[in-house]
């Protein structure tokens, strides 16, 4: 009997998912790949993958077969599309802002936030043209409402706030944000 990933259960999803045997030696476990840099099958390969019109290996920093099977099991196992796997949380709160905001944009947060990102949201973003309204009390879903600007582009909150450990509601402060057009962003760091 032949089954498909979709067919797995959450336990072999944690082994599997993402990693296909190795089609020189059949081996089943996940290589490290301990590497940095990678062969071009020529000079138009090379330049399609600089140029991102083509997908592949081109510099650990960017991408790592490793690291694709991790990303590929975290997608599988939260039921998501895909996955991408940073060196930490600030530098995920990074990306996840950055892809969504630009100069002249604006992103509405909870002030009960790590200290890392709040001096990220209101120093750092603000040098970038990015605007950030702190909401001072996170379990009024009327201060989110307020908040928002026509160029609001995200909400952030914490899970767990820290230091303050207070919980957010997430379904509140969500619908304000999709009453909104925007996505809720939420660090779960405390929780897991």
């Amino acid at each position: 009997m032949t089954t498909t990933s979709q067919d797995w259960q959450f336990e072999t999803k944690q082994i599997h998912s993402g990693a296909q045997p190795d089609p020189v030696t059949n081996a089943r476990a996940t290589p490290i790949y301990q590497t940095t840099a990678y062969v071009f099958n020529n000079s138009d390969h090379a330049k399609n993958l600089f140029a991102l019109a083509e997908f592949g290996n081109i510099y650990t920093r960017i991408q790592n077969p490793t690291q694709d099977v991790a990303e590929q099991r975290i997608a599988a196992l939260e039921g998501g599309t895909a996955a991408l796997l940073l060196s930490s949380g600030q530098s995920a709160t990074t990306f996840a802002i950055l892809n969504i905001a630009q100069a002249g944009d604006h992103i509405v947060s909870s002030s009960s936030i790590y200290g890392g990102t709040y001096n990220l949201f209101k120093y750092t973003l603000e040098k970038l043209g990015i605007e950030t309204t702190f909401v001072e009390d996170q379990d009024n879903p009327e201060e989110w409402r307020r908040a928002v600007k026509p160029n609001t582009k995200a909400f952030f909150a914490e899970s767990i706030g820290n230091p303050k450990i207070n919980i957010l509601d997430i379904r509140a402060v969500a619908d304000v944000a999709h009453e909104s057009g925007v996505p809720l962003i939420v660090d779960n760091t405390i929780a897991t």
